[in-house]
């Protein structure tokens, strides 16, 4: 859980009365807080020492809240500090806008503090949550560079076993570690769905019962727009409930891909076991300076239960998945961006039934360099890589094919020819196999 002592707020605003009156609020709740009157001191204050969470007015002397934002969002450095808006406009192209520039929030003036230190609340604990998880991807990576050495020396049965069981304890761990706080957000969630329901509904009953409300009541009604908020406020919780059930489905992903073995097969779903291993390797696809997302094309037929050992499987799909992406990186050397997005990088994922209905077929083909002749004939010798040293162990497809052959007794192939990519086809028997 996140520890608001440790949080720091950046307040961006050239009113100081707002100044004052947000910075106290916010310490109140132990949050770090920081004051900047224009943009060009946000922009300054934040190369120095970057902030939690940066709470941005729009209207201000020089460069305005949207151009302050922009340029957070194009530095590599600052791009990922979320970014709330305080505005006076609530009309749909300013809030459009401010959302299109990379803003995940928005407050309008005048603001309640209990919705300002809500919303700061909520960011915050994502903005935790995907801390988090870069970390743990990050030590993730760092501990099986430092296991390569060993990896290269040991059988590939000793490299399969440790292997697996070190990746499915730690993205075991980070299920477990985003289920405790999203349950924490998903409840409240819940109840303050239901008690703003009912503050909502009586507030209705009092216009009903008290439709000449006054003058005074009358005048701030329409200020802070109350029939927007009446509207939008029930909106706003539903979208934060989504929000969460996406997390709770990335969690229940990343179980499905660690979970351990037994001694005997079970049925599985091979699809499920495909889409939590995109899932692991989701952050190689993405966009970069270098090249743009690497589209991922799934083409799943429906298909019966598979008997086999699922976390072998899963191993089987990293191992592919992963080199196709090194292909396409390789593919992308002395390349524009232009050009690559012209003609993006692809990975093709096709499943079916053979004409026999015996077997299950799973292609994976990538529109990478391809390889040659001489390499596709030792591509599953153990040791054997044409990577750089230090960049590969040339056990992933021994370990691959001893997994669908000998485990499984399917068979494995790869197609291929430099220049047009390249693709494997796996062959899993419907009938159980000893």
């Amino acid at each position: 859980m996140l520890d608001f002592s440790t949080a720091s707020i950046l307040l961006v605003d050239d009113n100081p009365t707002n100044l004052s009156v947000l910075r106290q609020a916010l310490k109140e709740l132990g949050l770090n807080v920081r004051i900047a009157t224009n943009g060009e001191e946000a922009l300054e204050q934040v190369q120095r020492k970057l902030p939690d969470l940066i709470l941005l007015d729009v209207q201000m002397p020089g460069i305005d809240g949207f151009e302050t934002c922009r340029q957070l969002k194009s530095n590599l450095l600052t791009q990922d500090i979320p970014v709330i808006f305080m505005t006076a406009h609530s009309n749909t192209e300013s809030k459009v806008k401010g959302l299109s520039v990379g803003a995940v929030d928005y407050v309008t003036k005048p603001f309640e503090q209990e919705e300002v230190l809500a919303r700061v609340k909520v960011h915050l604990q994502l903005r935790y949550l995907t801390c988090a998880l870069q970390q743990t991807n990050e030590t993730l990576e760092e501990r099986v560079k430092q296991r390569t050495d060993a990896l290269q020396k040991a059988q590939v049965q000793l490299v399969q076993q440790e292997k697996m069981s070190a990746l499915g304890q730690l993205v075991a761990g980070v299920a477990h570690e985003i289920n405790n706080p999203i349950g924490y957000i998903a409840g409240n969630l819940h109840q303050a769905e239901l008690a703003v329901n009912d503050v909502l509904g009586h507030l209705r009953l009092y216009q009903a019962i008290f439709p000449d409300a006054g003058h005074a009541i009358e005048e701030n009604a329409k200020n802070i727009d109350l029939e927007y908020l009446l509207s939008d406020l029930p909106n706003m919780i539903s979208s934060m409930k989504v929000g969460c059930d996406r997390i709770k489905n990335i969690s229940t992903s990343l179980r499905t891909f660690s979970r351990a073995d037994k001694d005997s097969k079970v049925l599985c779903n091979i699809h499920d076991g495909i889409d939590s291993t995109l899932l692991i390797l989701k952050h190689r696809l993405k966009a970069n300076e270098q090249h743009p997302d690497i589209e991922v094309i799934t083409e799943y037929t429906e298909l019966p239960l598979v008997e086999c050992f699922p976390s072998q499987l899963n191993q089987v799909f990293m191992n592919i998945l992963a080199n196709a992406i090194d292909a396409l990186e390789e593919s992308n050397a002395g390349r524009s961006f232009e050009d690559i997005q012209a003609h993006p990088n692809q990975i093709r994922i096709q499943t079916q039934l053979s004409p026999d209905c015996q077997w299950v077929v799973i292609r994976i083909a990538d529109n990478g360099i391809g390889i040659s002749e001489e390499v596709k004939q030792h591509i599953f010798d153990q040791l054997f890589t044409t990577k750089a040293v230090g960049k590969g162990t040339g056990l992933g497809l021994a370990i691959a094919q001893q997994i669908v052959v000998e485990k499984h007794g399917g068979a494995i192939e790869v197609n291929s020819l430099p220049g047009p990519g390249t693709e494997f086809i796996i062959n899993l028997s419907l009938k159980s196999a000893t």
